[in-house]
């Protein structure tokens, strides 16, 4: 049951965060205000009878809990600066923060300092999910802070996902995201040479796919992605910009303790050259491109 009094503000509403606005106002909770590039924060704003908010101190000053859906470390930096009286941190005081973008660890640990340090409270609250998840309130959600601001932010959680993991500390629940969409990129990368590779061998990809689900090939990726790499279809659920990213902080993660993941590499290779293709809007099934050999 949402408690009516507590205001609920968010700083970035792409589709994420839209959705999860989406769901939290129909559970019953005030959403006070929301912040992103002016079109998107508008309209939403409108919808859901809150304020577009000008600046993330904004939302911060309307709201009681802050939840932030950014793109990267450098827009989390951006609005967690102390040096920005128009950042978060201007009415950091009494507030909990729920970060829920796939971040550098050590970001997240620096962003927990700069909030306690201001008098508030910081949850990442990493997501494993996708665009439909985020509507319907069925997000899988790996956590990491304190236990206390856990068990604070626990009534926001259970409205917005079906499974909700305390992982540990701060930065250890990004860890573990980091691991997630490292292996869910390998694995889309790898179906989508599969596929490439029967198509190339004329071998029917509908049979190849059921094929695929029935034997040691078998994949949630396969579920998710195998029908739109056939059909030539990347509407974008998870960008190819955002699996090189993600995959690129695994990567980092693995140098710093001196392990060799060439699977791993290869794989965000390929999710850097959609990029450099101009594709990197598209969803991650569109690694197909590179692997088809009428798409080249």
């Amino acid at each position: 049951m949402a408690n009516i009094g507590t205001r609920i503000g968010f700083v970035g509403v792409g589709r994420m965060g839209a959705n999860m606005a989406r769901r939290l106002e129909e559970r019953g909770y005030c959403i006070a205000a929301v912040h992103d590039h002016a079109e998107a924060s508008q309209s939403l704003a409108h919808e859901l009878h809150s304020e577009a908010a000008e600046s993330p101190a904004r939302v911060a000053e309307l709201s009681d809990i802050v939840i932030t859906v950014v793109s990267d470390d450098a827009a989390m930096r951006d609005i967690y600066s102390e040096q920005d009286p128009a950042g978060l941190l201007a009415h950091a005081k009494d507030r909990l923060f729920i970060n829920c973008a796939t971040l550098t660890p050590a970001l997240h640990i620096d962003i927990e300092q700069a909030v306690e340090r201001h008098g508030g409270a910081v949850l990442e609250a990493c997501m494993a999910s996708s665009i439909v998840q985020a509507r319907q309130g069925t997000l899988y959600l790996m956590c990491g802070g304190k236990p206390e601001v856990f068990n604070r932010a626990r009534p926001v959680l259970d409205a917005l996902g079906t499974t909700i993991r305390y992982i540990g500390i701060a930065g250890e629940a990004a860890k573990v995201k980091a691991l997630v969409n490292m292996v869910m990129n390998s694995n889309t990368a790898a179906l989508a040479e599969g596929l490439g590779l029967g198509k190339a061998l004329g071998i029917d990809l509908t049979l190849l796919r059921e094929v695929f689900s029935q034997t040691g090939a078998a994949s949630r990726v396969l579920e998710t992605d195998g029908e739109d790499m056939q059909r030539h279809a990347h509407d974008c659920y998870f960008s190819a910009a955002h699996a090189a990213k993600d995959s690129a902080i695994a990567l980092d993660l693995a140098k710093q303790v001196g392990l060799s993941t060439p699977l791993a590499q290869a794989t965000l290779n390929q999710y850097r050259r959609l990029l450099e293709l101009g594709k990197g809007d598209l969803d991650k099934s569109a690694v197909a491109e590179l692997t088809f050999l009428d798409r080249l």
